[in-house]
């Protein structure tokens, strides 16, 4: 588990460290100005979320068939060498094969998620799965204050950082990392499941789990919006600058590290996994609203400490759903739900940022909040359909 949590907050670390730098060498290699070259940076996003969508069912099945220990280390290797061809990228074209080839390799999380679940009891794994966003939590907190520390002695300087710590994870995993899924209970390849509808087709072979998988989406939906469009919204609202902004997301990696690491098992034990997931969700929709009818500045912060409250719904849906399938379908899974979050990290930003154009015009209709209240009545909906779900006895054959 150590080398696991290692795994998932060098990623989040190495996502973080280049963030704020990602935006100033797209601006220098491009030589546009940053409205300008805010479309390339998105374009970039949609790059890497499109390949992940159409490689993570690749990948799933792979880790069913052949193991998680590979896998992850095809994965983490695939980040090493993005971040050394951002390093050295001498145009814009070399920024989008690097996130091409990033896209194509993220499996680390469902390969790490299947690891998890492979070596954990069923009810341990919420608790287990909440170490996965306490690991993004702590590497976001981090990650962009150290990138701009580093982005200042040299602009392609936290991009070799980056490649340097991940490249001691994958030497690490390669003499220490031992293999979690045996020999007896690894799956056959099965090519009509290696695309996006047909890994997403497992969420339909056992009775309503599709209320699960759309739930899921709802909050990355959210998480989506948020990150393409808050710091406009706070730019516009309140008139906040880069330190603002960054304090506000240091709160955002403090408070999702904290829930995830501290909360998750109490919910849980409170709650049941069901019911753990309904208050994680009516968390969030309240989050989100009240950061889109924010008055004040505080107001912010209390809504985003909520939405990180609402992170615990999402380790319950992961266990709920790891439970749900048996132990050669892990990895297919959490490809699945890779797929799905690829497919919403490319709607959720356009979405976003249509709505907050539409409704930050001059005009009676002007709310520029709108995209978080989208998010909060998506949420709202999630409620609905965890709180219908029922569940079925689990699997003990592969699934169709």
């Amino acid at each position: 588990m150590g080398f696991i949590f290692a795994v998932l907050a060098i990623d989040a670390l190495g996502f973080g460290l280049v963030a704020p730098i990602l935006p100033r060498l797209v601006q220098k290699l491009t030589g546009l100005p940053p409205e300008h070259a805010a479309l390339w940076v998105g374009t970039l996003s949609m790059a890497f979320a499109g390949a992940q969508f159409f490689a993570a069912p690749v990948l799933g099945q792979l880790s069913d068939r052949f193991g998680r220990r590979p896998l992850i280390l095809i994965s983490l290797s695939g980040a090493a060498a993005n971040y050394l061809l951002l390093a050295f990228a001498p145009s814009i074209g070399w920024l989008f094969l690097g996130r091409l080839l990033a896209g194509t390799t993220a499996g680390n999380v469902s390969a790490a998620s299947a690891y998890i679940a492979d070596i954990t009891p069923p009810e341990q794994r919420a608790q287990r799965f909440g170490m996965i966003g306490a690991a993004f939590g702590f590497g976001f907190m981090i990650g962009p204050a150290l990138g701009g520390f580093l982005g200042a002695i040299d602009l392609r300087l936290p991009f070799l950082v980056a490649a340097g710590l991940v490249a001691v994870n994958v030497v690490y995993g390669i003499f220490v990392l031992p293999e979690s899924l045996p020999v007896e209970r690894r799956r056959e390849l099965r090519l009509r499941d290696a695309t996006p509808l047909g890994s997403m087709r497992l969420f339909l072979t056992v009775p309503r789990l599709w209320r699960l998988a759309a739930s899921w989406c709802t909050r990355w939906f959210g998480i989506g919006t948020m990150q393409a469009v808050v710091v406009l919204f706070t730019e516009l609202r309140f008139h906040w600058g880069p330190v603002q902004n960054g304090i506000f997301f240091a709160v955002v990696g403090v408070s999702s590290s904290v829930v995830q690491l501290f909360l998750v098992k109490p919910a849980v034990q409170l709650f049941g996994e069901r019911g753990a997931a309904l208050v994680g969700f009516m968390f969030n929709a309240a989050g989100f609203l009240l950061i889109g009818i924010s008055p004040l500045p505080y107001f912010m912060f209390l809504g985003v400490i909520l939405v990180a409250l609402g992170s615990v719904g999402n380790s319950a849906i992961r266990s709920i759903l790891s439970r749900s399938l048996p132990a050669d379908q892990q990895g297919r899974m959490n490809g699945a739900l890779s797929s799905v979050e690829g497919l919403t990290a490319i709607i959720a930003p356009l979405t976003g940022a249509a709505v907050f154009d539409l409704f930050s015009r001059p005009g009676p209709w002007r709310f520029p909040g709108a995209p978080f209240v989208l998010a909060a009545i998506l949420l709202v909906a999630a409620t609905g359909l965890v709180a219908s779900w029922r569940a079925a006895p689990v699997q003990h054959n592969s699934a169709p």
